[in-house]
């Protein structure tokens, strides 16, 4: 399948790999973009809105594919391919342990690569969704007021107006405003929905008798 809005970065030190392989991925419409040196890739723009995925190499002077993979961990990097000219048994549970999603040694198999490439693609193109939901999450719980993400976490732990307001110390009917308030505002379909926002979100249930038992 094309994939007009992803990208295929490879960073080998080797030129002929680079070039076979940018032959290889052009041959099957994809977008690729070569560099020499792991510092060549991280000095590089990459647009966090454009789903990605990076064929690397292990051996490398100056900065190693482990070390960079290191320096990608936490940064919502581009899932990895790794290849390496040496079957080394250490090398690929190490990368496999810090998240790569294949180990393959050179001479690579064309189609068992483009079959890894896919599916990298298909995980980077979730990641991005994800992040795309999830920003949109924040930015709606960003209009709530502060008594609003105050009763939030009662509404999604299913403790009814009554019990809220007990527990805040405010009225039934404060309650009932508030939490169609947050249903709007959060644009939220139904209670479960947001749960399922509240989650992604990292909202703490409260403690209380009600959530409790």
């Amino acid at each position: 399948m094309k994939r007009e809005e992803s990208i295929v970065y490879v960073v080998d030190d080797d030129a002929r790999v680079r070039e076979a392989l940018e032959a290889l991925l052009r041959s099957s419409n994809r977008k690729v973009k070569t560099f020499a040196s792991a510092e060549q890739y991280l000095a590089h723009f990459r647009p966090d809105d454009v789903s990605s995925c990076l064929i690397l190499d292990i051996d490398m002077p100056e900065m190693s594919g482990l070390e960079l993979q290191q320096k990608l961990l936490g940064q919502e990097g581009p899932p990895i391919i790794f290849l390496t000219g040496f079957g080394d048994i250490p090398s690929t549970v190490k990368a496999m342990k810090a998240g790569a999603s294949e180990f393959f040694t050179k001479p690579v198999d064309d189609m068992e690569l483009l079959e890894a490439i896919e599916e990298a693609l298909a995980v980077a193109d979730r990641a991005r969704i994800d992040r795309s939901d999830l920003l949109e999450m924040k930015k709606r719980y960003s209009l709530l007021t502060p008594r609003e993400r105050e009763v939030l976490p009662y509404v999604v732990a299913g403790l009814l107006n009554k019990q809220t307001a007990g527990e805040l110390g405010t009225s039934e009917i404060t309650i009932r405003i508030h939490r169609g308030q947050i249903m709007r505002k959060m644009q939220a379909e139904s209670l479960a929905d947001l749960v399922r926002m509240a989650a992604k979100l990292g909202i703490s249930l409260p403690q209380t008798p009600y959530t409790k038992r």
